[in-house]
């Protein structure tokens, strides 16, 4: 596979395919394909641009040196620094094109917002006190992947920002946080050994285990929790969420858990596409 498509970590755009698309089901009669297409750009290469840059950081820094996830380009050398740094660069670029013209075309607020996401991007690894090695990588993708994302995708189309808008974005942060629980739960020995104090280092194996289960409920109970009948039908995504919690809570480790990043990505796509089925028939 080519090195840049494995930098890239396909396993997580699914967190920045989902919000987009619930949010563009949610605008119903409003719903503009020229802008959701725009949303869905921006939310790829800002995604694109976080795996590449966290790829540099932990790379120059060296807490890529032992690694049981998926490879990354610096650590393993498949990459220049230089030039993995340069990815992430462009990807931003290109990011931050779509949503100018997204800004031009609603609201100019908006290059706030999306300067504050390349920030937090950057900021997750990066810099001097990268917030990811102290807890917050949780807090950050529920806000940018969850709340920024399906609330921003959802106004670009209608230009209102509705309680609704905000409640369906609720699963959405909760399945990217969910994406980066399990990732932190496979690296926390790891971590802990370079002090890399993630949120699965700082709450302990047990701990960080029963959060990741925590929030696939929340997910599906936020979704039930618009109160809109049809919504139910994403419990046929249960199936899937059982077996992830079943699997997570058996105490599976390490390398065990990388097949589950996967399917945990696939969770939030099977997931977001019911829901959004719900709300755009509702």
């Amino acid at each position: 596979m080519n090195k840049w498509i494995i930098g890239a970590r396909p396993r997580t755009l699914p967190a920045a395919i989902a919000p987009v698309l619930v949010a563009s089901a949610l605008a119903g009669s409003e719903f503009n394909w020229f802008r959701a297409a725009l949303a869905l750009k921006v939310s790829l290469w800002l995604q694109i641009g976080v795996n590449f840059a966290n790829d540099y950081s932990d790379g120059v820094k060296g807490t890529d040196a032992v690694r049981i996830g998926p490879t990354r380009l610096v650590a393993s050398g498949l990459a220049t620094a230089k030039s993995v740094k340069l990815a992430a660069i462009i990807s931003f670029a290109i990011a931050s094109i779509a949503g100018l013209w997204l800004a031009v075309l609603t609201s100019p607020i908006l290059i706030a917002v999306g300067a504050l996401s390349i920030a937090a991007a950057w900021s997750y690894t990066g810099g001097r006190k990268p917030y990811g090695y102290s807890g917050f990588g949780e807090v950050s993708v529920f806000v940018f992947f969850g709340l920024v994302a399906t609330i921003g995708s959802y106004y670009v189309q209608t230009e209102n920002v509705t309680l609704m808008s905000f409640i369906v974005a609720i699963p959405m942060g909760a399945l990217s946080c969910a994406i980066l629980a399990i990732n932190n739960l496979r690296d926390l020995d790891q971590d802990a050994l370079v002090g890399k104090k993630t949120l699965a280092v700082r709450m302990g194996d047990s701990v960080a285990r029963r959060a990741f289960v925590g929030l696939l409920v929340i997910a599906h109970t936020a979704a039930i929790a618009t109160f809109k009948p049809l919504t139910l039908i994403t419990l046929l995504a249960a199936p899937i969420t059982f077996s992830l919690a079943r699997k997570v809570m058996g105490g599976v480790k390490g390398a065990d858990l990388i097949p589950l990043l996967g399917r945990t990505g696939k969770l939030q796509l099977i997931f977001s596409a019911l829901f959004a089925l719900a709300l755009a028939i509702q």
